[in-house]
């Protein structure tokens, strides 16, 4: 039997679940106290679990990082995140599957990975600057949540 994979030059990808976290016109927000991007603002999310969905993985991250009970809507994206170091070589790699949620009930307070959450307004995320992956999630996850939410359009007779 063998020790855990090492996150730096790993042997095969990780699985990453987060969760772009809508409530009404705000976001959920973390600012992540571990590598990798320590410091930098996120959506919710981490490693998937041996023998857990991506859903429960994508409920289990929320609670623990923010405190708060939430509803999965759907996948929104599947993002990979590659670095190399100066000689070319892999040395991380997250494959990431983001899902859309809506929050349900908690307030959010900053637990596990987190050092800290915040509720953003959507027209205001400029100043946290957001991978931009993680921006180009978040809009995706607000159009979509916008189509399911449009009255279905009348057919002309």
């Amino acid at each position: 039997m063998t020790g855990p994979m090492k996150r730096s030059y790993p042997e095969r990808p990780f699985v990453g679940v987060g969760a772009v976290v809508l409530r009404g016109e705000e976001v959920l927000l973390i600012r992540r106290a571990k590598a990798p991007r320590a410091g930098t603002w996120s959506i919710p999310g981490g490693a998937q679990r041996v023998g857990e969905t991506v859903v429960e993985a994508a409920l289990r991250e929320v609670r623990e990082e923010c405190g708060i009970e939430i509803e999965i809507a759907g996948i929104v994206a599947v993002v990979d995140s590659i670095g190399r170091d100066g000689a070319g070589a892999v040395e991380y790699h997250y494959t990431l599957i983001d899902v859309s949620a809506e929050w349900r009930a908690g307030e959010a307070r900053a637990g596990d990975d987190a050092a800290e959450v915040a509720w953003v307004r959507l027209d205001r995320l400029e100043p946290y600057k957001l991978w931009r992956e993680t921006a180009r999630v978040i809009r995706l996850a607000v159009e979509r949540r916008a189509a399911a939410d449009a009255p279905p359009i009348a057919l002309l007779p």
